[in-house]
C-alpha cells in the first residue's frame, strides 16, 4: 500500500478518540472535503446550543460591574465563540488543542516543517485534524480560486501609492462583495438553515484571494515596477503569498510566514477584529463586508500595530546601546528603566488577557532557535536578551499586571530580519492571517442561527441611579 493510500485509509476512521492532549481529544477527519466534514459536525453543535438555550438559559455566568461597563467590557462573559478559547494562564487553545499540540498534529506544507494556514483553517472550522491528503486538496482548491477578479485588480491599481496599506486592504475586501453568494441568495430568499453554506462559499473565496490582494497592495506601494508572479497551483496558500511578495526563494521567510499566519489565525472572540466581524455579521452582512469592518479595527494602534511599535523600540535601543555579544544585561536594564521613567510602556510585554508568557511568543522563540540564520541576527539576539531582563524590571516597576512577553515582542523583528522592512505593511500580513478565525466563526454564526447582537447601553446618570437603588 502506498503512503498516500495508507494516509487515506487512516483518514477514513472518522472522529477517532486518540491520545489525550491536555483537555482535548484528537478527532481525525474522514476522507471527505472540508465542506462535507463541516456539514457532518454542525448538527451536533446545533443540538448542543439548543440544549443550552432550553435547559440553562437562566443560569448566570457572572456579575456585571461598573468597571466592566466603563472599562471596555474587559473580562465580561457575553459573547459566544466556537473556534478557540483563551485561558489567562495556559494561553490559546483551538478546539482544546494548544499550540504545541497543533505543531505535532497539523500537517505542514510538502517539504516544510511549520503549521500552515490550510491545516489551521480545517481545525478551526471542524474541530478535527485533517490528513495530509485533505490539506493538499484544500491547498489546490484555494489556489484555483486565488486570482483576483479584474474589477478588483483595477480598483486596487487605481489607489494612490501613499494610501495606507490597511486602508487599501479593507477597501479591496469590501469591494469583493459585488459577487457575494450570501448576499445574492439572501436577496432571492433562502431558508435560515441554508445560510451557512453561502457564508462558507464566500469565506473560502475570500481566504483564497487575500494573498493576491495583499501582495498586489505591497507591489503597488513599494515595488511598482515588479510584476506579480502567477499563482502556483502546487503551492500552499502562504507559499504562494510569500512568492508573490518576492520571498519565494527564501525558505526561512516562507516558513516563518506559514507559522506566523497559522498562529495569528484566531485568538478567541473578544479582540477588536474578531468581535467586529462577529458584530457586523450578526446584521447578516456578507463575509466580505463583515471582514472589511474587522480590518478597520485591526488597523488601530491598540490592536494590529503592536509589532511595529516593538520593532521601532528595539531598533532605537539597538542604535543607543549596540547589538551582538557586546551588549550586557545591565545596558538593557538601564534602557528599560529609561523607557519606563519617560512615562512610556515597554512594547511587546503584557496582554489584555494573558498572565503568563504568550505561547505564540514561545513558539516563535523555538522557531528562532531552530534557524541557523537567526543565530547571528543582531535584532533577534537583542530580542532574546531583552526577554531575559524585561520581566524582572517590569515586576520591580510594579505597574504591569503581566510582565511577560506577548507574540509582538518577536513577530515584527523576524519580518525585519528577513528583509521586509516596510513597517506599515506588517498589519496587512496580520489581516491575511486573522481571516482564518473571523471567517470560520462567521460560518458558525450562521450555522448556529445566532441572532443580531444588541447589548444594552447605559448612561452615567443611569449607572448612578442604579447604584443608589441598590
Amino acid at each position: 500500500m502506498s503512503t498516500l493510500s495508507k494516509t487515506r485509509s487512516l483518514g477514513r476512521i472518522a472522529r477517532v478518540n486518540a491520545t489525550r492532549l491536555g483537555r482535548a481529544q484528537v478527532r481525525y477527519a474522514s476522507s471527505k472535503s472540508l465542506e462535507e466534514t463541516l456539514a457532518g459536525v454542525i448538527p451536533e453543535k446545533q443540538e448542543q446550543l439548543k440544549n443550552l438555550r432550553l435547559n440553562h438559559g437562566g443560569e448566570k455566568l457572572g456579575d456585571v460591574k461598573v468597571e466592566n461597563v466603563i472599562g471596555g467590557m474587559r473580562g465580561l462573559k457575553a459573547m459566544l465563540w466556537h473556534c478557540s478559547a483563551l485561558d489567562p494562564n495556559t494561553g490559546i487553545r483551538f478546539h482544546g488543542h494548544t499550540i504545541p499540540d497543533c505543531q505535532k498534529l497539523l500537517p505542514p506544507a510538502p517539504g516544510g516543517k511549520e503549521i500552515i494556514a490550510e491545516s489551521m483553517l480545517w481545525l478551526l472550522l471542524t474541530g478535527e485534524v485533517p490528513s495530509p491528503a485533505q490539506v493538499r486538496d484544500l491547498s489546490r482548491q484555494l489556489a484555483e480560486n486565488g486570482d483576483l477578479p479584474k474589477k478588483i485588480a483595477d480598483i486596487v491599481d487605481a489607489f494612490p501609492r501613499d494610501l495606507h496599506p490597511m486602508t487599501q486592504l479593507s477597501m479591496g475586501v469590501a469591494a469583493m462583495n459585488f459577487e457575494s453568494e450570501f448576499a445574492a441568495a439572501y436577496e432571492k430568499g433562502i431558508k435560515k438553515t441554508e445560510y451557512w453554506k453561502y457564508a462558507f462559499n464566500d469565506s473560502m473565496k475570500l481566504i483564497a484571494r487575500l494573498p493576491a490582494l495583499a501582495a498586489r497592495i505591497y507591489k503597488n506601494a513599494y515595488h511598482p515596477d515588479t510584476p506579480l508572479p502567477p499563482i502556483n497551483k502546487d503551492l500552499d496558500l502562504v507559499g504562494n503569498y510569500s512568492n508573490m511578495l518576492g520571498y519565494g526563494d527564501n525558505e526561512g521567510m516562507t516558513e516563518y510566514l506559514r507559522l506566523y499566519i497559522a498562529l495569528h489565525g484566531d485568538h478567541e472572540g473578544g479582540n477588536v477584529s474578531a468581535h467586529t466581524a462577529h458584530l457586523v455579521g450578526s446584521a447578516l452582512s456578507d463575509p466580505y463586508l463583515s471582514y472589511a469592518a474587522a480590518l478597520c479595527g485591526l488597523a488601530g494602534p491598540l490592536h494590529g500595530l503592536a509589532n511595529q511599535e516593538v520593532l521601532r523600540w528595539m531598533l532605537a535601543m539597538q542604535n543607543e546601546i549596540g547589538s551582538g555579544t557586546e551588549v550586557t544585561p545591565e545596558q538593557i536594564k538601564d534602557y528599560l528603566w529609561k523607557t519606563l521613567k519617560s512615562g512610556s510602556v515597554v512594547p511587546g510585554y503584557g496582554h489584555g488577557v494573558l498572565r503568563d508568557p504568550d505561547p505564540r511568543f514561545i513558539a516563535l522563540q523555538d522557531f528562532c532557535d531552530k534557524r541557523p540564520e537567526l543565530e547571528s541576527s543582531p535584532i533577534i539576539q537583542l530580542v532574546k536578551k531583552t526577554y531575559q531582563v524585561a520581566p524582572g524590571v517590569l515586576r520591580e516597576h510594579g505597574k504591569t499586571k503581566n510582565p511577560n512577553p506577548n507574540v509582538d515582542a518577536t513577530s515584527g523583528c523576524l519580518l525585519y530580519h528577513y528583509g521586509l522592512t516596510e513597517f506599515k505593511y506588517y498589519t496587512v500580513i496580520f489581516g491575511v492571517s486573522r481571516a482564518l478565525g473571523c471567517l470560520s466563526q462567521l460560518v458558525w454564526d450562521r450555522a448556529l442561527g445566532l441572532p443580531l447582537e444588541r447589548p444594552k447601553s447605559v448612561t452615567m446618570d443611569e449607572i448612578e441611579a442604579l447604584i443608589k437603588k441598590a
